[in-house]
């Protein structure tokens, strides 16, 4: 991207945005400018100890949902103090364009079509799953000493043959499937879908202050060695429902205990017929603030310092989400629907107040927390993703590569500031992303050779990987 194109980006979403979000910065913060390019701090004082990793994702939050990332109308002050804190990345990808591949990738470093189950687009039964015999973060951590616990939505398979507990977490407190009512736990499949460990755990509250309350107990703790924590919210994801909701989370839930079909449950948990703007927004206003909780804990914990904390979202945003001013949302391979809000926090090693347009998607984060954490990624499952530890401690370049997606209704692949896509008819696409965000300026009739060349490279990691299933 051209400095003139990072100039104008930056006052776009950047720049002021994050201390000039309501609410977010204190005056003396305000005195202070606002994000700089990033840079590693010079030879600081290296952490004696291996860090904790805090890892975070919402559920189908936008890339511009969040005050520090452009969104007028919501107010984020605790993310956008974490942003203040650590690192916000603009060009930062999930894996995949809807949920359970994206974690499939975080979870194993590599491209969701390395396994079956990351062939499913979301999961959507007991017969697909991450095989635990897979190595995971989780057990690659848990192998180099570490504690590992996931709170929230797994997404990844279902009891009997699919846990996080069967891949290498040593607690799990959250739901298996991809979307569950708020109150009544009900889930996908129509069951209840609460669980600590492999049984079932009743609490009918709201599930944002269940996780919440949990992950504040987790950070709390007298751990006696560096801890893993996938804190996984489903919020905002559908159903719309605010805490306040309940009334409605009950007619919700008497709609999937009435339903005769899976399509029926399906179509209760969608909630066509419900949200708005308003409830959007209360729902990712009330992610922000229980992620100020469980951070409020860490600070009192006093692990602080030498936890890294990451923030993103597992893809796209859908419906209500604001994503301006990229096209496409949840489900596609076009800029809305890949691209994610993005902040890593590690006060020990890394300066607050930065900016990075380095382009990196979800299995460079599996990476990058293997490196930190000293532990080595199993040689018989090659990761797909590239550690940023050496960029982030101490500013090395990253080598040139191609971030890839691939959806079985498209394809999109990467390469510094260009972008081939193929949309859902099949039509190939080419569009530099430094000039035109919004892909809207088809250059593949100017550029022929340029598409052939990232058509090809697509087309030679694709070859490598699982075909997908007759439909």
């Amino acid at each position: 991207m051209s400095e003139l194109s990072r100039r104008a980006f930056a006052g776009l979403v950047g720049g002021g945005a994050v201390t000039a979000a309501a609410g977010a910065a204190t005056p003396a913060e305000a005195a202070v400018p606002a994000e700089r390019p990033f840079r590693a701090r010079t030879a600081a004082a290296r952490p004696a100890a291996r860090p904790n990793l805090l890892v975070i994702l919402g559920d189908d939050l936008g890339w511009a949902d969040l005050s520090s990332y452009g969104a007028p109308h919501i107010r984020t002050p605790h993310l956008d103090r974490l942003a203040r804190q650590g690192v916000r990345f603009t060009d930062a990808y999930s894996g995949s364009a809807t949920c359970s591949p994206t974690r499939f990738s975080l979870y194993t470093g590599r491209y969701p079509g390395r396994t079956p189950g990351g062939l499913a687009e979301p999961i959507a039964d007991r017969t697909q799953g991450l095989e635990p015999s897979h190595p995971t973060l989780a057990s690659l951590l848990k192998e180099a000493g570490y504690a590992t616990a996931l709170i929230g939505k797994w997404h990844c398979g279902w009891l009997p043959d699919y846990s996080p507990t069967k891949s290498g977490w040593d607690e799990f407190f959250g739901n298996h499937g991809g979307v569950l009512e708020y109150f009544s736990k009900l889930g996908q499949l129509g069951e209840y879908d609460l669980y600590e460990g492999d049984a079932t755990h009743q609490d009918l509250r709201y599930y944002t202050e269940v996780l919440t309350e949990r992950a504040v107990e987790y950070v709390g703790r007298a751990h006696d060695r560096p801890w893993l924590l996938n804190l996984n919210f489903t919020t905002p994801h559908w159903p719309w429902l605010t805490e306040g909701d309940a009334v409605t989370g009950a007619e919700i839930a008497a709609k999937i205990r009435a339903a005769t079909s899976q399509a029926e449950v399906s179509r209760a948990l969608n909630h066509y017929d419900g949200g708005s703007v308003a409830t959007y927004t209360a729902m990712v206003e009330s992610l922000d603030a229980a992620v100020g909780e469980v951070l409020a804990a860490l600070r009192r914990s006093g692990q602080e310092e030498n936890t890294v904390v990451y923030f993103a979202s597992d893809n796209g945003g859908e419906r209500w989400s604001y994503l301006w001013p990229l096209s496409g949302e949840k489900f596609v391979l076009q800029e809305g629907g890949i691209r994610v809000p993005t902040i890593v926090r590690w006060p020990h090693r890394i300066d607050g107040r930065q900016v990075s347009h380095e382009p990196n998607f979800s299995p460079d984060w599996t990476a990058t927390f293997l490196e930190l954490a000293g532990a080595r990624p199993d040689p018989a499952y090659p990761l797909d993703g590239t550690s940023l530890a050496g960029y982030l401690l101490n500013g090395d370049a990253l080598p040139e590569r191609d971030l890839f997606w691939r959806v079985r209704a498209g394809r999109a692949l990467r390469r510094g500031d260009w972008k081939y896509h193929r949309d859902p008819a099949g039509v190939d696409h080419l569009y530099d992303l430094g000039a035109d965000l919004r892909e809207q300026a088809d250059l593949a009739p100017d550029r022929p050779e340029l598409l052939a060349d990232l058509k090809a490279a697509w087309e030679k990691i694709d070859a490598g990987l699982l075909p997908y299933p007759a439909a």
